[in-house]
């Protein structure tokens, strides 16, 4: 499904689109509910705090991160991979490191986990995860965030080495729910990861904002409030 228009006045509430009844809402984390887990901005805030070489680093996050997210390497060796083999002179453990890494991670939109605990209550969904982030990672915010309280199921890419917008990635999502595609509804802030969702069947929200998000949500016949 397309995002609501910009030119549409925000408190209009737009009629419920015809379409499959929803079962299952995938969620994105990084970007819909949390802020990212490493991304960019975040590798400079903490490498840079730290003395490290961010060019450096950068010309060998791509390649290393690919493992590490897929779950086919630790944290601690890429980690250590990355940082603390090429930077002896920090004399910093992954430990240290670690928990700066964890630091990052921040709740983005409080208003969506208003959204999620209302579609909960509801009782009509059953809720999942599906994002690319390193297992470990994934374990951090589970229990940082309490995510298990909202969501009955996580598919991350370190569990499933495999991530968006590969078209497996929503293939395990589509099996694993035990329904039709059509029934699948899934949240991203990507466009990417949307159009790879729409092409096996899924329906799509791109995330804008959690307002923009409950009106989609309603023209889905999935009311919030």
């Amino acid at each position: 499904m397309t995002p609501t228009s910009s030119s549409r006045n925000a408190a209009e509430l737009p009629e419920p689109r015809e379409s499959q009844e929803v079962r299952t809402i995938f969620w994105d984390l990084g970007g819909v509910l949390l802020t990212n887990g490493w991304d960019l901005h975040q590798r400079a805030r903490v490498l840079s705090s730290l003395g490290v070489d961010l060019q450096a680093y950068e010309a060998v996050h791509d390649s290393a991160n690919y493992f590490w997210e897929r779950g086919l390497a630790s944290a601690e060796d890429f980690f250590r991979e990355t940082v603390i083999v090429s930077n002896p002179q920090l004399k910093i453990t992954f430990a240290e490191l670690w928990t700066l890494v964890c630091a990052e991670s921040k709740v983005l939109h409080p208003e969506c986990f208003d959204l999620l605990s209302a579609l909960g209550a509801s009782g009509r969904y059953r809720l999942a995860t599906l994002n690319n982030e390193s297992r470990e990672l994934n374990a951090h915010r589970l229990d940082a965030f309490d995510l298990r309280r909202h969501f009955s199921y996580f598919l991350c890419s370190g569990y499933l080495h495999e991530m968006k917008p590969a078209p497996g990635f929503y293939r395990f999502a589509i099996e694993i729910s035990g329904l039709p595609p059509s029934s699948s509804l899934f949240i991203d802030d990507k466009p990417e990861n949307c159009v790879a969702a729409r092409a096996l069947g899924m329906q799509t929200i791109l995330f804008q904002s959690p307002a923009q998000l409950t009106r989609e949500l309603a023209t889905l016949g999935i009311q919030t409030a």
